[in-house]
């Protein structure tokens, strides 16, 4: 089934240029073309497609994978009024009781939050099996990584001012896996959308592909 994704903005990624009111044509898992809205719509009369306001990206990557999945525990709605809603780590965690069906829950959960923060892969190495198993199940990717990055662990890949070839996974191009994410953020001639993003965070993400399944969607 072929899906075109518009957004205001389409940042390809590399050093390939803006392209406004720009367009991914996505074909299963795939990408099957990239470019302006009104070329590809053209040579694919009939397809659907998805308006996104904002900017649209290659998924980000996230370099906090142990620090985010294993040595933090993301609290279940339900335990709100007791642990609250944000992570938990050292002394906190370190209170609660972890077997690995706990952990696998926790994870489960963190990958959404890191999925509603555009990220499709994350990297470090996972020791625990009920972590591994919640990441790959949902197909976000695991990358390596030769030591721990610099600052605290921040879901936002965009914390922390990194560069963009840190941040983004590989360009969206033609045959490449549809890896991307929306960002309504507001767009000006003035500012460049990179900045704008880390500005904004990657919290105003509204969309999350990976592989072409739509994982994360807040509108």
């Amino acid at each position: 089934m072929l899906v075109i994704h518009r957004a205001d903005l389409l940042l390809p990624g590399a050093d390939r240029e803006p392209v406004p009111g720009g367009a991914v044509l996505v074909e299963g898992r795939t990408v099957a073309a990239v470019g302006p809205y009104e070329k590809l719509a053209a040579a694919n009369p009939g397809v659907r497609v998805r308006r996104w306001p904002g900017v649209l990206t290659p998924g980000l990557r996230n370099p906090y994978g142990p620090e985010l999945l294993e040595h933090a525990y993301h609290p279940d709605p339900r335990e709100a009024d007791e642990l609250g809603t944000e992570p938990l780590t050292g002394e906190a965690l370190a209170a609660l009781e972890m077997p690995e069906a706990r952990w696998g829950a926790s994870a489960r959960r963190g990958v959404q939050r890191l999925l509603a923060h555009g990220t499709v892969a994350v990297a470090g190495e996972l020791s625990r099996d009920a972590v591994r198993d919640a990441v790959t199940r949902t197909g976000l990717r695991i990358e390596h990584r030769y030591g721990p990055p610099p600052g605290p662990p921040s879901l936002d890949p965009f914390a922390g001012d990194r560069p963009a070839e840190e941040v983004f996974m590989p360009p969206l191009t033609e045959g490449g896996a549809a890896d991307f994410a929306v960002f309504e953020i507001p767009l000006s001639a003035e500012t460049p959308p990179y900045k704008t993003l880390t500005t904004y965070g990657a919290k105003t993400c509204t969309a999350t592909s990976l592989s072409g399944r739509l994982l994360h969607r807040r509108r």
